[in-house]
């Protein structure tokens, strides 16, 4: 039995089906992708007293699978399928099929079932689905404009440019939708207008930063660089002293973030363009300073949502 009585289901999910493994109990099944698929599992960990669900995040195959057990009752977490594939590797366990992938994440979840709980919440799901998205058709939209700088015959270039017309409204549509999603959620409006407040950031990076980083403000500027992927973290060996390097993190945000921060550091923010001119005057590479900007826009975005305030130069001076 897991610690503190605590009954946990490993679930790897695919598109078909989902296979579940109490491994606690030495159990496993399978289970279709249907309304009765949903109630043959529910009863199943109902049956034997599971009180929380484990599974990776699958490219959105999990969240029907997700809403459906929190709406049991059962508590839910989704865990990065990197780190249960590591775990599994430092387990010395190689071999990877659905059944497998089930015993792992379920003993994933009982080695660290200290883990915190994930807190569910329906409208930022909805937020984090549209930013997505969003983001997708941006990329599939850079795509489709450096092949249309190519020669091509005349249909070709007719049907691109048919594409990226079409491409042009859908984004303004997603756009419209994201800020109207975000303007009826209070909580999440008030952070978007206090990220909004900061001189070089505009809608489209509150909207990622308040998907991406639900945790800002409620959480220490360490763990909050962490979230995000630029705390540097050392590699050092004995005598030997290593070059620090970010690593981890959510690189969607990260990536999102980047080039309002490239802009906030060199042409639009004083404060951040001040503490960027003085890296660079030491020495600095410039993609190492622009790094230490984003980590210290996110030190200062987590201390503004925090106590709730907005932007105020003389607060975040050169420190």
């Amino acid at each position: 039995m897991a610690q503190n009585d605590l009954v946990v289901v490993g679930i790897d999910v695919s598109k078909d089906k989902v296979d579940a493994c109490i491994r606690a109990l030495a159990l496993q099944q399978t289970f279709p992708s249907s309304a009765q698929g949903h109630r043959q599992l529910v009863a199943w960990l109902r049956k034997h007293q599971v009180n929380k669900a484990v599974m990776e995040a699958s490219g959105g195959y999990e969240r029907g699978w997700a809403r459906v057990l929190r709406e049991a009752g059962i508590e839910v977490r989704i865990v990065d399928p990197k780190r249960v594939r590591s775990f599994a590797q430092s387990a010395g366990r190689l071999a990877k099929n659905d059944a497998i992938d089930a015993q792992m994440i379920a003993w994933f979840a009982e080695t660290f079932s200290q883990a915190p709980g994930q807190v569910h919440d329906a409208a930022h799901e909805e937020l984090v689905a549209l930013v997505k998205a969003r983001i997708a058709l941006v990329d599939l939209k850079t795509r489709l404009e450096v092949q249309h700088q190519h020669a091509a015959p005349a249909s070709v270039q007719k049907a691109r440019a048919r594409v990226l017309k079409s491409l042009v409204g859908e984004l303004a549509k997603l756009e419209a939708i994201i800020a109207a999603t975000i303007k009826a959620t209070p909580c999440l409006a008030e952070r978007a207008e206090i990220i909004e407040s900061v001189p070089g950031l505009a809608e489209t990076t509150s909207a990622n930063l308040v998907a991406g980083m639900p945790e800002l403000g409620q959480v220490s500027n360490e763990i909050a660089a962490a979230l995000i992927g630029i705390a540097p973290y050392d590699d050092d060996s004995g005598n030997r002293r290593g070059e620090r390097h970010i690593k981890g993190g959510r690189r969607w945000v990260r990536n999102a973030l980047y080039m309002p921060c490239v802009g906030a550091a060199t042409l639009n923010n004083p404060v951040l363009k001040a503490y960027y001119d003085r890296l660079i005057a030491k020495g600095k590479k410039p993609k190492v300073a622009l790094v230490a900007c984003m980590r210290k826009l996110i030190v200062i975005l987590n201390t503004m949502i925090a106590t709730g305030q907005k932007w105020d130069p003389s607060r975040y001076a050169l420190n």
